[in-house]
């Protein structure tokens, strides 16, 4: 029993998509998919770039930003005064649950 055996298969179209390093990835998409349903642009499963459809001019990075960590983003929403102040309330409470004194 063969592939072709085991049940019904619909009729399906195969996209390329090229990133900017040349690697293709290719994506089925229905036969009866209208045309401006099919995506123009996805992201490479292997570079996390961008992909578009016409091989000789992929698309580029909108905006490359650099990672950040959770320390980055907390310094982005708090002050050094508010950091200060809820660094101390913490030391307190945690001073306080281990039976010692709050230190100045």
């Amino acid at each position: 029993m063969g592939e072709q055996d085991r049940g019904f298969h619909a009729d399906r179209v195969a996209i390329s998509y090229w990133d900017a390093h040349g690697n293709e990835t290719v994506r089925y998409f229905s036969a009866t998919l209208p045309d401006e349903e099919i995506p123009e642009t996805i992201d490479s499963p292997s570079t996390g770039l961008p992909a578009g459809r016409d091989r000789e001019n992929p698309p580029s990075v909108s905006k490359l930003e650099p990672y950040k960590t959770h320390l980055a983003y907390v310094k982005e929403r708090r002050t050094d005064e508010e950091a200060a102040a809820l660094l101390d309330d913490a030391l307190t409470q945690l001073r306080t649950r281990r039976g010692q004194g709050p230190k100045d």
